[in-house]
């Protein structure tokens, strides 16, 4: 069984997953975990690990959703994450910089209808660090995908949220442990500042 402690750094991005306004806005108390979030970000940036910002976006009318999906038929009703839109706009403390990739997807897995796949194999990354909103929505689809595509996962723990803490609890202690290295942001952020001496 492969040593899931064990993740090459030097091959990693790292992926913030929808940390959009939009999402924020709609989730009460996912605002607290940008204070380490950003430090996260900021880590990995002075680290050269580069930084992939993933969040939904569709065009206007959704002609990339159903009116009949379940969870995206009720967004079209809503009127958010327009691409362009302030509710699809990233959290301001977490926010791309000139030249980091933004991905646009359009159901829960960042995966999700976009060519992320191709751009990180394209870039020789192996290793994916990631966090997000919400814990049992994308991280959790994500981290299922990722590992099926053979990528190594480190996941955040302290950089995620849930609106249900013990969904948030029985994933981060029990479930992610079986595919991912689960680690808390000042662990990965130890990590990445040995790493930015090395280099």
């Amino acid at each position: 069984m492969p040593d899931l402690q064990k993740v090459d750094l030097k091959s990693a991005a790292l992926l913030t997953l929808d940390c959009q306004k939009g999402i924020v806005g709609f989730v009460p108390g996912s605002e607290k975990i940008f204070p380490l979030a950003s430090k996260v970000v900021k880590a990995s940036r002075l680290a050269h690990i580069p930084v992939i910002h993933i969040g939904i976006g569709f065009r206007g009318g959704y002609p990339e959703v159903h009116p009949r999906h379940p969870m995206f038929g009720m967004i079209r009703q809503t009127g958010r994450f327009i691409l362009g839109s302030d509710s699809a706009a990233f959290h301001e403390s977490v926010a791309p910089e000139k030249d980091e990739i933004i991905i646009v997807k359009h159901r829960v897995s960042a995966f999700s209808g976009n060519d992320l796949e191709m751009i990180l194999r394209s870039q020789e990354i192996t290793t994916l660090i990631l966090f997000g909103l919400s814990t049992s929505g994308i991280v959790l689809s994500t981290i299922r995908q990722a590992s099926d595509m053979d990528f190594q996962c480190v996941i955040v723990k302290d950089c995620c949220f849930d609106q249900d803490e013990e969904v948030h609890r029985v994933l981060t202690e029990k479930v992610f442990s079986r595919q991912a290295r689960v680690v808390t942001a000042d662990m990965i952020i130890k990590e990445m500042e040995s790493l930015g001496q090395k280099n």
